[in-house]
């Protein structure tokens, strides 16, 4: 079986280690025979370049696919893509993000791929974007639609939405959680020296957010109830790992409203490093307006931290009302005060949640289930195409 994914850029966010994950995991099976294609890392966030570029014969740059709208050079990336198709000759292409998988589906179609799959890691179309840009996204995934053999979504919400917009048929869509090593998370501690380093007393409560510095990702309402917090609860801190082009615009905030010493931004974390990161949480946060499913949330259940978000798109597949933690409306700020106020006096009810939440992730969320079940989709596609 040969197979080609396809993605945008290898930047660090959960797309892209779904990504990584699949192919890195898909290589260690004799019956296939993957390649990976992505468009430059560039951005503050990081890259996952390094985890795939010493892998032989695995990962080509095509410095064409780009993520904004060029129309030249997106003509050129169509046409790369086209001719790399050619040469690989996959049986399968599987296409990820929204340029790649536009751009990638096409091309795999000119190039005669049998089979194409596309995963819809998060929305390219909501509430977030204005009624035009809705409109081209859907004209554009609904068109893509017409060359994808199967889609592939890390939770039901996704499909929900792709459908209700005439995207597909039902029996295109396969939900596959996006897996990853739990191990790291299993065993994540509160290291008091860690703690200490990052500025962080004995005896305080952290309240921890993971993601990107940048607009729909939700720090604003957390910026919102910060004073009420501190105000009932002195010796809470927020902790937000990575970075983004609004960093310095959050950091200019926490001085704003005289709570500097409460944030500490710990900037850009490779993956390798979040487990410890989560490990000194005592909650985690995800009040995003626009997400898939978190992985965020995934990670902090499975190290035992019972989590709070915002009922948006997949959150509410993992965060269980009072079984792994608290789902809130978007946008409920007196309810996201008073569950964390709840959360900072019940260590029961932490303990409780933490346990229930890593039950699941255990079951749901091992990589090796995610790459399992991707490659008996694979299986099951062939077969049809038979």
């Amino acid at each position: 079986m040969r197979v080609t994914h396809v993605i945008t850029r290898l930047i660090v966010g959960g797309a892209q280690e779904n990504t990584v994950g699949s192919v890195l995991g898909l290589r260690l099976n004799p019956d296939v025979e993957v390649n990976l294609i992505s468009g430059p890392a560039t951005g503050p966030e990081g890259s996952l370049e390094p985890q795939v570029a010493g892998v032989p014969n695995l990962l080509a740059i095509l410095p064409e696919l780009v993520r904004p709208v060029h129309p030249w050079k997106d003509v050129l990336a169509f046409r790369r893509l086209t001719a790399v198709f050619h040469e690989q000759r996959p049986e399968i292409v599987h296409s990820h993000s929204g340029k790649a998988g536009i751009l990638g589906r096409l091309a795999a179609h000119r190039a005669g791929v049998p089979i194409i799959v596309h995963t819809i890691h998060g929305p390219s179309f909501g509430r977030f974007q204005n009624a035009l840009a809705n409109a081209l996204f859907v004209r554009a995934e609904r068109y893509a639609a017409k060359f994808t053999t199967h889609f592939v979504t890390v939770a039901r919400a996704m499909t929900d939405r792709y459908l209700a917009a005439g995207i597909g048929r039902p029996v295109q869509y396969t939900r596959i959680f996006s897996g990853f090593p739990l191990e790291p998370f299993l065993s994540a501690t509160d290291d008091p020296e860690f703690r200490q380093r990052l500025g962080i007393c004995p005896g305080d409560f952290v309240v921890g957010k993971i993601a990107r510095l940048f607009k729909l990702k939700g720090h604003d309402d957390l910026f919102a109830v910060a004073p009420q917090l501190v105000k009932r609860c002195s010796q809470i801190k927020f902790l937000l790992v990575g970075d983004g082009p609004w960093r310095e615009r959050f950091e200019n905030r926490a001085r704003a409203i005289g709570l500097a010493k409460h944030f500490i931004f710990a900037g850009l974390v490779l993956p390798a490093e979040v487990p410890r990161y989560v490990g000194i949480m005592n909650v985690l946060v995800h009040l995003s307006r626009r997400e898939g499913l978190p992985r965020a949330l995934a990670q902090a259940l499975a190290a035992a931290r019972p989590i709070v978000a915002y009922d948006c798109d997949g959150a509410g597949e993992i965060c269980l009302e009072d079984e792994t933690g608290f789902l809130l409306q978007p946008g409920d700020l007196s309810g996201l005060t008073e569950r964390l106020v709840q959360l900072v006096r019940a260590g029961a009810l932490r303990e409780r949640l933490g346990r229930r939440g890593q039950q699941l992730v255990k079951q749901w969320f091992p990589i090796e289930r995610m790459v399992d079940e991707l490659y008996a989709l694979y299986l099951r596609l062939m077969k049809k195409k038979q």
